[in-house]
């Protein structure tokens, strides 16, 4: 899961997906992580507000702490999911020529919001943007999990 900073919306989807994961019987078989583009908040917490709006649903994000993308990333996941384009073209442009991970947009795998491509930054709007950040990766993850299930069973 990367976003830019990895404050607030990859680590909520970090959360979201490793919760999910454990309802589903799945979270021996998958590795979840989350990392920024850039290193502006290397070490540190993820955003207050995505914490508290994240716990209030039952996810827990206060252990997590950002970092940046390494290299060794593209190598050791399957899967590499942006939170929105413009993280996902600089995805592309540090991916190492013998990148294994298949690069994409976290909701590609929405169920329900279809129609949506990225997951907007929170960051500098109002408390209703970290709502609407779970309602989105709450979607994309169960639908990731869906497709986990499915692979699983055939």
């Amino acid at each position: 899961m990367v976003c830019m900073g990895n404050i607030c919306r990859s680590p909520t989807a970090e959360g979201v997906l490793r919760a999910k994961l454990e309802a589903a019987g799945l979270a021996r078989e998958v590795r979840v992580d989350s990392a920024g583009t850039h290193g502006y908040h290397v070490g540190e917490a993820p955003d207050p507000r995505a914490v508290r709006f994240a716990a209030a649903r039952g996810y827990d994000l206060a252990r997590l702490r950002a970092r940046r993308v390494a290299r060794e990333d593209f190598s050791r996941y399957d899967w590499i999911l942006a939170m929105d384009e413009d993280n996902l073209t600089r995805l592309r442009q540090i991916a190492p020529d013998d990148a294994g991970a298949d690069l994409g947009l976290l909701m590609d795998h929405a169920l329900r919001h279809s129609g949506v491509r990225e997951v907007p930054d929170p960051y500098y709007g109002a408390a209703a943007g970290f709502e609407r950040v779970l309602d989105l990766v709450e979607d994309a993850c169960e639908g990731i999990v869906a497709r986990l299930l499915r692979a699983r069973s055939s």
